[in-house]
This record gives structure tokens, sequence and C-alpha cells, in this order.
């Protein structure tokens, strides 16, 4: 039975009543998942988690069931560090059929963390340098820039020879081909924190950190077959990008291996790997469990600062989920978010056109309130 649990909620704001003994409801949600929220500030449409919402002088009531906390009692429950959040964990190793991306992806992903332990032994300032590179342009450039802003929400608009360019950045970055990770993250703003949702921390934050990778089945049975990608297929140079992913994948390393031995192979393929991994991973796991709400966007996206510095301004989860068309997501002038600022000077000289924003008429619909929530 897919549940949430919550504990007893302040009417205004829907902020976390005064601390009290914890008198635990079950509610139904979605299967498989239970999530325990203390500090999960729930928006406008409560009506989705099954809590008491007042708005003016009206109350919404939604039938609830008072049932014991059996999660405390189950293996398959646990709690994410920080929030006082429980969640079911997904199993995604035992106890089903393995495919050959799921079987490559694990090899691949552990040798690229094995290699990161030579790291210590084969530093020098030139791979270092090379690394930092490689970052900014399979990471910046390749996945938050061109498969996110870009590629998944047609947040502007550049020439084409520029578009795959920057798309074939983002192949460097090792986390599949475009038209695979289009269509996982459309279908994550489809389902967000429901069953469906390819990655969502409702199947534990592991899970949606990194483990969902290792089960790409379950992604088709959940979501259905990848239909919501018909603008990339119909191109030939992403479909030949998607026929020829390995080559692109390894074809580097011996390209680093050549240039500058161990050190270049070491640093400019596992290490860089490893981070752009992370610092993406981050966005799907640490910016749907920690930071903060600002926006009614109806799922657990939160704005996470410092997983915005590490992401080249991705963190701003929330304000992303928010406005997903938007090409900033940084939209206060302290928060930072260098793909935004690339796409900003790319605007500027003429590269980048139809560049999307939220209008304030737009910001003031999706603002949260007091009185409201």
């Amino acid at each position: 039975m897919a549940l949430l649990a919550l504990p007893s909620l302040s009417l205004s704001g829907l902020h976390p009543a005064t601390p009290k003994p914890v008198k635990t409801t079950i509610i139904q949600k979605h299967q498989e998942s239970v999530i325990y929220a203390r500090n999960i500030r729930l928006p406008h449409n409560s009506l989705n988690y099954g809590v008491k919402r007042k708005v003016g002088n009206d109350t919404t009531k939604i039938p609830i069931v008072n049932r014991a906390p059996e999660y405390e009692k189950d293996q398959n429950f646990g709690k994410i560090l920080l929030p006082d959040v429980v969640v079911k964990r997904r199993n995604v190793f035992w106890s089903r059929k393995w495919n050959f991306w799921d079987v490559f992806s694990l090899g691949w992903i552990v040798s690229i963390h094995l290699l990161c332990l030579f790291a210590p032994f084969t530093f020098n300032w030139g791979a270092f340098w090379v690394a930092i590179a490689l970052c900014i342009v399979t990471g910046l450039l390749g996945i938050t820039l061109s498969y996110h802003r870009h590629l998944s929400h047609r947040s502007f608009k550049i020439p084409k020879w520029l578009e795959y360019f920057f798309a074939y950045c983002g192949v460097l970055a090792g986390q599949r081909d475009p038209i695979f990770w289009v269509s996982t993250h459309r279908y994550h703003h489809q389902f967000c924190d429901s069953e469906k949702d390819p990655h969502s921390p409702i199947g534990g934050f592991w899970f949606s950190h990194i483990c969902w990778i290792f089960d790409t089945s379950s992604i088709v049975e959940r979501c259905g077959e990848p239909d919501n990608v018909g603008d990339l297929e119909k191109q030939p140079f992403y479909k030949f990008i998607q026929s020829t992913y390995i080559i692109h994948l390894v074809a580097p390393g011996a390209l680093l291996y050549s240039l500058g031995g161990l050190p270049y192979f070491v640093w400019g393929l596992g290490v860089r790997l490893a981070f752009v991994y992370h610092i993406t991973w981050l966005v799907n796991s640490a910016c749907h469990v920690w930071g903060k709400q600002a926006w009614n966007t109806g799922d657990f996206s939160k704005n996470n600062w410092w997983v915005a510095v590490l992401s080249f301004g991705e963190g701003w989860h929330n304000n992303h989920h928010a406005f997903q068309y938007s090409a900033r997501q940084g939209l206060e002038w302290w928060q930072i978010d260098m793909t935004w600022y690339v796409i900003r000077f790319l605007e500027a000289i003429g590269l980048a056109t139809d560049v999307k924003l939220p209008t304030s008429a737009q910001k003031q619909r999706m603002a949260l309130t007091t009185e409201g929530n």
C-alpha cells in the first residue's frame, strides 16, 4: 500500500506545529512507498498528500486512516539523514532480471570510482586542470545547458550546429545518450515524486541518487516506452549517438591516456566523471530532501544552495520545478547560476534566441503564501 504519514501540522502555512508527541497518521498515496514527513512544507495542492488544508475561513478535509506505525518494524523502511523523513527503500539489486544496460552501468560506474583511488598517486597540475576544464565542458555545457535546459525543456534556441556540439559535450559526460537522458527527465517532471517517477527519493535516498540507474527496465514498466522524445528521435544525429554510445564513452579515455598517460586518464576520466556524476545525481536526491521551497510546486523539490554551487546552478530545484521552461534557475540576484550566465552570454552575442523566463504574473500564481497554504 502506498502511504504517506504526516504528524500534526499547523493550518497556517502548513508548517510543522510546536513539537509534541507525534500521533502517526498513515494516508494512501503511492504503491510501495511511505514518507513520514515532519519538515516537508506542503504546497497549495496538498490534496495530493492527504492533509487537512485551511484556505481563508474554509477547511478542506481529506479522508485519512489512523493506523499503527508498521514501518517502524519493517526493515525495508529507513530514515533519511537530517530531515525527519522515512521512506520505503526500493530494492533494485535482487529478485529481478538485469538487462544489458543495467549490468554495463553498474560495471562502468564501479570502475570509475575505483579509478579515483589512484588519484592521490597520479596527481600533477596538468592532469588537475584537464579535469577542471572537462568538468566545465561536459558538466556545464553538456549536461546542465544542453541535455537539461535546452533539449529537455527547450528554454532557448540555438543554431543546429551549436546544439549538436553542446549535446556531444553531454555525451562525453557519460550519462547515456540524449534520447535516454531527456526521456527520463521528462518523465521525472510528468510523474514527479510519485511511483512513476524514475528517480524520486520516495524509493529511498540512494535509489534517487544512483540505484535507479541499475534498473532501467522499471522505468519502462512504470512509465511506458520512451515516446516523449519524438523531437530528438526524428534527428539522425541523436539516433546515431544512441546506437554508437559506448564508442563515445570509451574513446575519450584512450585519447586522454595518449596525451598525458595515467595521470590524464585517472583525473581527466575517472575523477572528472565521478564529480560530474554526483553533482547531477545530487539534484535528483538531495534537492528533493534538503533545502527550502519557495514555490507551490506540489512535489518535494527544494532549493539547495550548496548543490547549486556544485552543479552550475541546478540546485535551485524548486525554482526549476515551478518554472520548468525557464532558462534561468537562480531567479534571485544572489542565487548563483553559472549555466544561466553562459546562456545570457550566448544571447548577448546573438547565438541564443527565444530565451524563456517566468513573468511576474506566473511567479505570483506559483508563490507560496501563508494565507493560502
